[in-house]
């Protein structure tokens, strides 16, 4: 049945081809047709270049973002061809943009989807991309982007500055389930094409990210998505609608589903750029548990192995492993981070961790510090906010808060809880006990160890912990519909990071990511205000500010900042640490847009056909 079903995906991808490139043949015969008129009428005024319609620029600064591509390609071995394989640790509930919303389907979107510019990983400087120029304002709320003339989508048809604002149009439409991203877009009150290659979109206020919101965005084709908007439940529901104008793209972009447990791209034969990406085919195999991840990565059939800190040392000293992939410890410096993130509004009523006292003493009760020390093995650091504690964001005054059993013990009783008839437990002021479910991934193995140990610490303070391991998609409906106690997740990090998304009080309702429902005014405000702010020097106090109250609040706990551990196979060249992380594939595109890929393998090392 394997066989059969590739067969058939084979057959399907050779058949689409055929039909593309007649499509093409027919667009050529057009051209040509038109060149005879144009002759035979004596108007003729330029020959088109018919043979390639996206010819590139004769200089450099034409492809901005692609210097660093361009500058690999002239390495003696550079060859083109083969698989990029990589692995995903979850299966993935959709593909669609906007509807999905975590950071595995990102990984796949910035694939295929592109953004009007992008920033350089090692000056992180604004470069066009789709964009060849653009201006901003002197009030800083309106921004003009100039289109470059030669962009397509992968099916031919042409990418115009209609679709920059037919994107922004979709996104804002109400019947649309994007809710993450019109928590963002409602900064932008109009986007206009003034035509097919200028675009200028206008701030409702001046915005301190405006340029990364306007220029960042992900550009949707209207001749592929408008026609969702007379269907937005078709679209709302969809596992992989996904189509754009970037180097890869899906064969079956319509009827994509997670059911084969695999994603596979292939290279976008229209792609405009000046190079062709390296890999005939990107694909993502969903291999949830982590041994098998690490022995499929032995076998040679993923490129890449993220790897668990209780393993590294070991692989560091296998020899096989030595042989065969270099490996890379960092931390990142847009490294994100993991939390607790407590429920306090549950099925519209307050629960016990609407108490900040509470949240305050379930910090004091888990001992971070033995965390990152016996189980992540000193390759992380104590979180103490949404904020990297060498971004100026951070408050310098504020340092995380140890382990303190009597501290939390004050605090719970405070709030009224007490262990009453002598069983060990604590109860509250109507004679329930604390206990609760903390939901977590169920395949990571070191959260699974993290959750059992802070079981054990819990219940000496008096706390039942019931641990619920759970799906991914389980885990993303849960989020949706605010059903949980507590749960474990992680958030990816940014140059800046805005508080907004997850903590703005705005965020709770509508399937927004304030999922725990915290809510303070003040601190409402201060996100308003810095949000607001284009000066950074007067920004920088604001963040600083709300980063006070979220400490004192408390709606996660901040567990920790987790370095990079990774083994990459030793055919891919080019491969280095940037201030972004590691420029494999295309993970940078998810801290504004994407540099166009700049490794590759030799031909003589590609393991897999042509």
């Amino acid at each position: 049945m394997y066989m059969i079903d590739r067969q058939w995906q084979m057959m399907s991808r050779m058949q689409s081809t055929m039909s593309e490139q007649a499509q093409d043949l027919r667009s050529l015969r057009g051209d040509v047709k038109n060149l005879r008129q144009q002759l035979n009428s004596g108007t003729w005024n330029s020959i088109p270049d018919a043979s390639n319609k996206n010819q590139p620029a004769t200089t450099e600064s034409g492809y901005p973002t692609f210097s660093r591509a361009r500058a690999v390609a002239q390495e003696p071995d550079y060859s083109t061809g083969g698989w990029q394989v990589s692995a995903f640790g979850v299966n993935l509930k959709t593909l669609t943009p906007l509807v999905s919303s975590d950071l595995y389907a990102s990984l796949v979107q910035q694939y295929v989807l592109e953004s009007l510019i992008s920033r350089d990983p090692h000056t992180l400087e604004w470069r066009g991309h789709i964009a060849e120029e653009w201006k901003v304002s002197e009030d800083g709320v309106r921004i003009h982007f100039t289109l470059r003339s030669d962009i397509n989508f992968s099916d031919g048809k042409p990418l115009t500055a209609h679709d920059v604002a037919f994107t922004y149009r979709f996104i804002m439409d109400e019947r649309i389930a994007a809710p993450r991203q019109r928590a963002f877009f409602e900064k932008i009150s109009r986007v206009e094409a003034i035509n097919d290659r200028e675009v200028e979109f206008t701030f409702a206020e001046p915005y301190f990210n405006a340029l990364s919101l306007a220029g960042g965005m992900s550009i949707l084709a209207e001749h592929f998505y408008g026609r969702y908007l007379d269907d937005p439940q078709t679209f709302n529901e969809s596992k992989g609608l996904l189509f754009g104008s970037g180097p890869y793209r899906l064969a079956d972009p319509e009827n994509w589903t997670p059911d084969s447990g695999l994603v596979e791209l292939g290279r976008n034969a229209r792609y405009w750029g000046p190079l062709q990406p390296p890999f005939d085919r990107a694909i993502w195999r969903v291999i949830e548990n982590d041994s098998a991840r690490l022995t499929t990565f032995r076998n040679g059939e993923i490129d890449g192995y993220s790897s668990r800190p209780r393993e590294y040392q070991e692989l560091l000293e296998d020899s096989s492993i030595r042989a065969a992939a270099h490996n890379f410890e960092y931390m990142s410096p847009t490294a994100g981070y993991s939390y607790i993130g407590w429920n306090q509004l549950k099925a519209g009523k307050p629960t016990r961790f609407a108490d900040k006292r509470v949240r305050q003493a379930m910090t004091y009760l888990t001992d971070r510090e033995r965390i990152v020390e016996e189980i992540m093995l000193g390759y992380a650091e104590v979180a103490v906010s949404p904020f990297n504690p060498r971004s100026p964001q951070h408050n310098a005054g504020i340092s995380a808060r140890s382990f303190n059993v009597d501290r939390a013990a004050e605090l719970l009783a405070a709030a009224g809880y007490r262990d009453k008839n002598g069983d060990g437990v604590l109860e509250d002021s109507n004679g329930d006990p604390f206990e609760f479910e903390l939901v977590y991934f169920q395949s990571s193995e070191d959260t699974r160890r993290i959750v059992l140990f802070l079981k054990d610490l819990y219940a000496r303070a008096g706390i039942l912990l019931k641990p619920r391991a759970t799906e991914w998609s389980v885990m993303i409906d849960l989020l949706d519909r605010r059903d949980f106690d507590a749960i474990t997740l992680g958030w990816s990090g940014g140059i800046e990071s805005d508080l907004y998304q997850a903590f703005h009080s705005s965020q709770i309702n509508d399937n927004g990511d304030n999922f725990v429902g915290f809510s303070n005014s003040e601190f409402d405000q201060l996100v308003d205000d810095a949000r607001a702010t284009v000066d950074e020097r007067t920004r920088m106090p604001l963040w600083r500010k709300a980063e006070a109250i979220l400490f004192d609040e408390q709606p996660y706990t901040f567990l920790m900042r987790r370095k990079s551990l990774l083994f990459i196979d030793k055919r891919f060249k080019n491969l280095e640490v940037t201030r972004l992380g590691l420029n494999r594939g295309m993970t940078l595109s998810l801290y504004g847009g994407f540099p166009p890929i700049d490794t590759y393998v030799p031909s003589s090392e590609q393991v897999y056909p042509r």
